[in-house]
């Protein structure tokens, strides 16, 4: 913990909740879900296939939306 203001904060860390009962997943874990690199997953986010939610300074990426860009078909491709 560290002192701000008086109060002690605790540093952000690692959830308790499960991976399957998240909502919004962190970059890194959006990509290992997706089994891609971080790089790639920013190349999504930036043309518009998956949509971020920001809390603070996080960028979360709605788990829902990894399931419903996995399970849909990609005819055209994805990098040009």
């Amino acid at each position: 913990m560290r002192q701000v203001n008086g109060t002690f904060k605790k540093p952000p860390g690692t959830s308790a909740v499960a991976p399957d009962n998240k909502l919004l997943v962190s970059r890194q874990e959006a990509a290992q879900m997706l089994s891609i690199s971080e790089r790639g997953l920013d190349y999504l986010i930036a043309n518009k296939h998956l949509s971020t939610r920001r809390i603070g300074s996080r960028v979360l990426i709605p788990v829902s939306e990894l399931q419903h860009f996995a399970r849909s078909d990609h005819p055209k491709p994805l990098a040009s």
